[in-house]
């Protein structure tokens, strides 16, 4: 049995459990729901992802976990808190949040419900100064969501997604945008 970390109106969210691997795989590490993230990842690449949840939950008290909707039982989300763990990011130690929803449930306000939950959850109980969000410019989806929350552009933030990208000068090609929102905005909005 997996933890319980948090609870919404229609979601569970939950610490990665060893058995969550095969429902992962065949739910959430399809080409649609990866497109802005690098595609279809090997098992053993998101088994490093699970394996680097539990521990961050072990460490820190704070991790990725798997969203279940609370009608079906069915998991429909991987989502949850970290520090950032790209080598280019510009601050290293920033809590970040991030998300992904299973495309059957795309469009239903479930990675807003959870992103909502697990920011209340990063600045109440972890005291997190402040948190961001990274994706692509090409991932309008997440971009705009990452507004609807609250969050604002940080541009000054913004990196490469390797060595060679950044090596080339060109912010167009393989480029990291950046959100954020600090604690005393968060706490302000809502």
């Amino acid at each position: 049995m997996t933890a319980t970390v948090l609870t919404t109106k229609r979601l569970i969210l939950r610490q990665i459990g060893e058995g969550d691997l095969d429902a992962h795989m065949a739910l959430l590490n399809t080409p649609a729901v990866m497109r802005h993230l690098g595609g279809v990842q090997p098992r053993d690449v998101i088994a490093a992802k699970h394996a680097a949840s539990r521990a961050s939950f072990a460490d820190e008290g704070f991790g990725f976990m798997l969203a279940e909707e609370r009608s079906s039982g069915e998991i429909v989300a991987h989502c949850g808190l970290r520090r950032v763990a790209h080598p280019l990011y510009p601050h290293p130690g920033d809590h970040e949040i991030g998300w992904l929803v299973r495309e059957d449930r795309w469009r239903m306000g479930y990675a807003h419900e959870a992103m909502r939950a697990v920011l209340d959850w990063g600045f109440a109980v972890h005291a997190a100064p402040q948190i961001v969000a990274i994706t692509v410019a090409e991932n309008v989806g997440s971009w705009r969501l990452m507004q609807k929350l609250g969050m604002e552009r940080r541009v000054d933030c913004d990196f490469p997604e390797n060595a060679a990208v950044k090596d080339t000068g060109r912010p167009d090609v393989n480029h990291n945008i950046v959100y954020g929102i600090t604690r005393k905005h968060w706490t302000d909005k809502t």
